[in-house]
């Protein structure tokens, strides 16, 4: 943000105390949870006392980064576009999510909140956050500007109106108002097309340099990510329509959709902003090249084999219920799944241990004088 603004944050102190608070908050909710003192939402469990200091640090962190974007004169970058709504969103929402059915609203209506909560968690903090970044990532490293800044508004704007409809899908079939689903299903499909629209954008910036892909890790990682992104929002605009959720719904097909938009999508844009950034913060190279390639194909690998693994088996433990199966037969269909799918995890987590011992040995390394070399492909 300093760097797109030109302007300093409010207080570098102020950041060291945000960042000591989210250690803070992440410790205290393991240990909560560990002392059983889970609050009773999904995505919320966070223990209720922690509640109050998570809110307080997005608080601070809004207070640190805004007022940079506050003095700027002239037009707004798209990148600060994203990161001013994701202040303001992820406030809002872990408010909404943490406190709003626990005192305020029961039966139903909390239901509806806790649909809200769950999916603007992503839409309205991870995405924007995401979508920020390329923003500001992928310009730099083809060096040339997004292709339409126009497109690109199209796409934040989008989300904005028609994200914070969606989060209702989860609830499908149950006694939350009919309107509600319906419109949260309009919603969802609606959300595939604004996708789109971003993607074509990114695509179009990339179009005449497709060559980069090739030895560019960074840009691999970042358009790996977006075509998962794609995947996963097509996917979903299937998965919400009630004739779909007939078939999968409480089956693993859910479990791989979760799987992919998180890992497969922004896991690999942290990895490509680390694999970009990292020899530039400790001002050497990377200690391998070879181990930057393994770490890319383990993980994408791994995270493509587990989501389709995931999806064909959704399918096949919906029919096996609506044809009225004993439980045990979906259980026996399964466990070849599973076994596929442990594999694929075990891919995922070579590739990470791949990139934890590369990052050692290049911390460990002698600094360079010279300028960083870019992390290119071995190949």
């Amino acid at each position: 943000m300093p760097r797109l603004t030109l302007q300093p944050v409010l207080s570098k102190k102020l950041s060291w105390v945000v960042y000591f608070a989210w250690q803070g908050v992440v410790t205290a909710t393991a240990v909560g949870l560990l002392l059983g003192e889970a609050q009773g939402l999904e995505w919320g469990e966070t223990p209720v006392w922690v509640d109050p200091f998570a809110l307080l640090g997005l608080l601070l962190l809004a207070v640190n980064f805004m007022p940079p974007i506050a003095r700027m004169k002239g037009p707004i970058y798209v990148t600060l576009w994203y990161f001013m709504a994701m202040f303001v969103w992820t406030f809002l929402t872990y408010a909404m999510g943490n406190f709003v059915p626990e005192y305020f609203v029961t039966g139903t209506a909390a239901g509806a909140v806790g649909g809200l909560f769950i999916h603007d968690l992503v839409g309205l903090f991870v995405t924007p956050l995401g979508w920020g970044m390329m923003y500001y990532f992928v310009p730099i490293l083809l060096k040339k500007p997004i292709w339409s800044h126009g497109l690109s508004l199209v796409g934040f704007w989008g989300l904005a109106f028609f994200y914070p409809l969606q989060g209702i899908h989860h609830f499908l079939y149950t006694p939350i108002p009919m309107f509600l689903q319906y419109g949260a299903i309009v919603s969802t499909i609606a959300v595939e097309l604004v996708v789109t629209t971003v993607i074509i954008n990114f695509f179009g910036t990339i179009w005449g340099s497709g060559h980069v892909v090739k030895t560019n890790l960074p840009i691999r990682w970042f358009y790996t990510g977006m075509i998962f992104y794609f995947l996963t929002c097509l996917q979903c605009a299937f998965q919400v329509t009630l004739t779909f959720q007939k078939i999968i719904h409480f089956t693993d097909w859910v479990v791989g959709h979760a799987h992919m938009v998180m890992f497969g999508v922004f896991t690999m844009w942290i990895m490509g902003a680390m694999t970009y950034l990292l020899p530039r913060l400790l001002n050497r190279p990377w200690y391998s090249l070879k181990a930057l390639e393994w770490h890319y194909w383990l993980s994408t690998i791994g995270i493509a084999v587990m989501s389709a693994d995931l999806f064909l088996l959704g399918l096949f433990q919906g029919w096996s219920w609506a044809a009225l199966e004993p439980w045990d037969a979906s259980v026996d269909i399964s466990f070849p799944f599973w076994v596929l799918r442990t594999i694929a995890g075990l891919s995922m987590f070579g590739g990470l241990l791949t990139f934890i011992w590369n990052i050692f040995k290049t911390w460990t390394s002698v600094p360079q004088q010279s300028a960083v070399v870019e992390p290119t492909s071995a190949a």
